[in-house]
């Protein structure tokens, strides 16, 4: 039907429209929103499988690496064997897959935050999305900083703890490659995702579920659940490396609570100037 005299409709108009809008901004369909998550899925796959080639290439070297805690106590304790033996004969192909699997998964983290950010950007507003990036860094940056904390303290002192106690039952020391690595595992994993909660607290703060005040009148919550936490990822019941995690959780919470102020403060300024 032709366009009546005071019909304004102008199919360009709104073409130029369309293409003014940022392409974040833009209406998206069902299909395309599984397209877009497909190819997060392709991209984090292709990180990881690129991270876990690279250590599978080095894997000698990458080893060595993983073998330092062991080896900065075996000089302190020289009566005692701590060579890693194997019981079984696919343990040594477990002790692979562990290493190229964790290790792609480790190096491969920022990647696959960067991804997910990209994902969820469009949903955003402009306020919420200027975290994206920061978040994503923080969140890389606290995990390597538990992974380091645990494997050049933690590891070697629950090592330690361990040679110890075989030294004071008087255990023959046969530990497996299984063993040492699934501990090197649990503790660096454990530690590293532990590291993260003062970004959920910032976050929490800046989204207005918690104030930096509540956070202070939480002090003593606080420090009995950074024992529990501390209790739950070591392996060993050596309190030294449990109140050593532990005070470290703790002093992390009120480094958070100075990055919460910090991010109250950038709010008020803000709605002032709105």
């Amino acid at each position: 039907m032709p366009d009546q005299p005071g019909d304004t409709h102008d199919p360009f108009a709104e073409e130029a429209e369309t293409e003014l809008v940022p392409a974040r901004e833009r209406p998206m369909a069902f299909m395309d929103h599984l397209e877009e998550l497909r190819w997060v899925f392709v991209k984090s796959a292709g990180a990881f499988i690129f991270c876990a080639v690279i250590i599978g290439l080095f894997l000698k070297r990458f080893n060595q690496v993983l073998l330092w805690p062991l080896e900065s106590v075996k000089d302190d304790y020289p009566q005692f064997a701590l060579d890693l033996g194997t019981t079984s004969v696919m343990e040594g192909f477990t002790v692979v897959i562990q290493m190229c699997v964790v290790g792609g998964l480790i190096m491969s983290a920022p990647f696959l935050l960067m991804f997910i950010g990209q994902f969820i950007a469009p949903a955003l507003k402009d306020t919420e999305l200027k975290l994206v990036a920061p978040s994503c860094i923080a969140a890389s940056l606290l995990f390597l900083l538990g992974v380091c904390f645990s494997f050049f303290l933690l590891v070697p002192g629950t090592i330690r703890v361990s040679i110890e106690l075989n030294q004071l039952f008087g255990f023959i020391t046969r530990w497996t490659p299984g063993s040492y690595y699934g501990t090197l595992i649990w503790l660096t994993f454990g530690v590293g995702a532990a590291f993260e909660f003062p970004l959920l607290i910032v976050i929490l703060v800046h989204l207005g579920m918690v104030t930096s005040e509540k956070l202070k009148s939480w002090w003593r919550y606080a420090l009995i659940l950074s024992f529990v936490v501390a209790a739950l990822v070591t392996p060993t019941p050596d309190p030294i490396n449990q109140s050593i995690l532990a005070l470290s959780l703790y002093l992390l919470y009120w480094v958070s609570i100075v990055a919460a102020k910090r991010v109250e403060k950038r709010k008020r300024e803000q709605a002032a100037e709105e």
